[in-house]
């Protein structure tokens, strides 16, 4: 059975190429996964969206996310999102 969420946690080192690698690998059993910004990594609104549209780049057409707060969503869509 598949779990629908993976938990990951971006600290004061930020969004490092290992963290891009997790957040790909626990796309292979996950539906979705949560990215959450601790306060080392600075809680700043504009450094939230920043990360969330680096990870997206870094993973590709047929990802989205969704900013709650300090906790990032990302999901993966079958087809390719177009985006504006």
């Amino acid at each position: 059975m598949k779990k629908f969420q993976s938990s990951i946690q971006v600290g004061k080192n930020g969004l490092t190429p290992g963290c891009i690698e997790c957040i790909k690998n626990s796309f292979k059993t996950r539906e979705n996964v949560k990215v959450r910004i601790l306060k080392s990594a600075g809680h700043d609104k504009e450094k939230v969206k920043m990360i969330a549209n680096e990870i997206v780049e870094n993973l590709g057409n047929n990802y989205t996310y969704r900013i709650v707060g300090f906790t990032i969503f990302v999901k993966k869509w079958r087809r390719a999102v177009r985006r504006r």
